[in-house]
């Protein structure tokens, strides 16, 4: 319970709920269970009456507000105060439950919202290094273990509220009684811990079998192509049906133990309430009392029983809370912060000054002190081998990174103390890898610019060269595209990027490969329209294919991770480097091609 408190408690400070909650539940638990011992004790002063015999001990107190009444009239006055007690419980029975249930929705939201607040905060390069599946997981699963856990420790409070007013009333009772019987539900309480002893290691088991699950399921839907272009079907299906088949033996060990506990719980507590019944049997004086005592005893023996069972379903949570608690704590973690400066004026150039950038802690550096810059309202291309370090450049303008050493200015000013919201505000980007979202073609293109009308979602259409394909779609603009886009093929894809980008009119342009699955016609129209678009805006262009840069303004040449040469294409073209180089293999490349 330690354990699992100390974990928990991580969790509690995400969760914000006001400060009535929690002792409105405490207060209307305590208040029913009240109402629920004092139907119960009111037997004793019915039977008495019904039986014309003196109330003596410590249940005396119970007859004294019946005195005054008429002798004819109290059966129904004692019958109408149980009943009106039972109404009283269940009404506050009712009121808790419609609370409970509001407060451990709210706490199951928070939870949820968390989590992906954090994903959203925290740095690329600690997402680079987390398994996905296990990131689905903890948002779908995890999340909503930790809320049933919050359930159950309020129910154990209300159950602990109940159990000290129901020992309380046995005690004014017969406090022999109480003692013996006291005792008897501790060994009770100890045989089954015994039984549980093992649902800790079964929680452990269940979290890894649920993360194991997830990532087959991630693996499967991200990779549903690769699966059927190499005939791997049966293979996947295989290997999540192992997955599946562990989470069903893990869970059925797990609720196997957990259900254990009423069964044994029952079948000994009815042993010792069958002992006390044939002891009061043998002592008619106090029949009266020891019905009610035993009454209590069987309402109460249910709140000890669930107790044990919540017991056994914490320690079986404690691996997910914890799983959750690594995850949202910022323990371990790189959040990308930064400034507060917003610059009127982009300046001159973007100037990358001695940046390193290393992925992880060891390894070769993606990028290694390089120095060049980025004119402003000019066209910029990166070109070099793969690997060369083309796309880190890009991750660090984007601020998806931040460099190892060295910096990147604007203005003179490092994109460190820049507002980070403010300069992505002012970048727009299209990548190779186009994500496309299951919505309309006309939320897709927004997307770049929430604010953006009808009228300019179709112009930046216009320019993208995509109006054509769209107005053949079923529902034009509003088409429901799918997941990812499957309506659409790769060129129409990434010119519906480009209509995103150019609807968000950004002052820098990145365009990452963004016109490599366009037909050559396409590819023409979409590079007039982008040279239209540059001529007073900063467009930055990582191609392989050259012909696609042959109008930029500066070129950048990178090979593994450094600068070899940055000029304008002429001067490239004549320094007999590795851009010359490259331009030569494309050009014999086309030439083999063509004939």
């Amino acid at each position: 319970m330690k354990e699992f408190l100390r974990a928990l408690r991580p969790l509690i400070t995400l969760v914000d709920l006001p400060r009535w909650v929690v002792p409105s539940v405490i207060v209307l638990g305590f208040l029913a269970a009240f109402a629920e011992a004092l139907s119960i004790s009111l037997i004793i002063p019915l039977i008495q009456h019904v039986a014309n015999s003196n109330v003596s001990g410590g249940a005396a107190w119970l007859f004294a507000p019946f005195q005054k009444i008429p002798e004819a009239s109290r059966t129904l006055a004692i019958c109408t105060a149980i009943f009106g007690f039972v109404i009283l419980k269940n009404i506050l029975s009712y009121a808790n439950s419609c609370l409970f249930n509001w407060a451990n929705g709210s706490v199951s939201h928070q939870l949820r919202s968390g989590i992906l607040r954090q994903l959203l905060t925290v740095s690329q390069s600690w997402l680079d290094r987390q398994d996905m599946g296990r990131l689905m997981n903890t948002l779908g699963n995890d999340t909503w273990r930790a809320s049933s856990a919050f359930g159950i420790l309020a129910g154990m409070v209300i159950n602990i509220c109940m159990i000290f007013i129901f020992t309380a009333l046995l005690l004014v009772m017969s406090w022999k009684l109480t003692l013996v019987t006291g005792l008897a539900l501790l060994i009770i309480a100890g045989i089954v811990r015994y039984l549980t002893k093992h649902a800790r290691e079964l929680g452990n088991e269940a979290l890894h079998a649920n993360q194991a699950a997830s990532l087959r399921m991630t693996e499967v839907f991200s990779g549903m192509r690769l699966i059927r272009a190499y005939s791997r079907e049966e293979y996947e299906q295989s290997r999540y049906d192992k997955a599946s088949q562990d989470i069903r033996r893990t869970f059925f060990k797990m609720d196997r133990m957990v259900a254990l506990v009423g069964p044994v719980s029952e079948i000994l507590a009815t042993a010792l309430l069958i002992a006390l019944l044939l002891f009061s049997v043998r002592n008619p004086a106090t029949l009266a009392t020891s019905v009610a005592f035993l009454l209590l005893l069987y309402r109460l023996q249910p709140r000890v029983r669930q107790m044990e069972s919540d017991r056994v379903a914490l320690r079986t949570l404690t691996a997910s809370i914890q799983e959750l608690t690594a995850v949202i704590s910022p323990d371990n973690k790189i959040y990308l912060t930064g400034g507060r400066r917003r610059l009127s004026d982009l300046g001159s150039s973007i100037d990358f000054v001695d940046t390193t950038l290393l992925y992880g802690s060891t390894g070769t550096p993606a990028l290694s002190e390089v120095n060049f810059s980025i004119p402003m309202r000019q066209t910029t291309a990166l070109v070099g081998p793969s690997g060369a370090g083309k796309s880190t450049v890009i991750s660090l303008l984007c601020r998806f990174y931040d460099p190892t050493s060295g910096s990147i200015r604007v203005n003179g000013v490092p994109l460190s103390e820049l507002d980070v919201a403010w300069w992505r505000e002012r970048i727009a980007l299209v990548s190779q890898d186009v994500h496309v979202f299951n919505a309309t073609v006309a939320e897709n293109i927004a997307y770049g610019n929430l604010d953006a009308t009808h009228a300019e979602i179709v112009a930046a259409a216009t320019r993208a060269h995509a109006l054509s394909f769209i107005e053949d779609l079923p529902q034009r603009f509003d088409t429901v595209l799918g997941d990812r886009g499957f309506r659409l093929s790769g060129g129409q894809r990434q010119r519906l990027a480009l209509a995103r980008a150019l609807v968000r009119d950004p002052e820098i342009l990145i365009l990452d490969e963004a016109t490599n699955a366009l037909d050559p016609i396409s590819e023409r129209f979409v590079q007039e329209a982008l040279e239209s678009f540059g001529k007073s805006r900063t467009v930055i262009i990582i191609a392989h294919r050259l012909s696609t840069i042959e109008h930029a303004d500066h070129i950048v040449v990178l090979e593994s991770g450094r600068v070899v040469e940055q000029g304008p294409r002429a001067q490239l073209l004549a320094a007999q480097g590795l851009f010359a180089k490259l331009h030569s293999l494309e050009f014999r490349a086309l030439q083999s091609a063509v004939s």
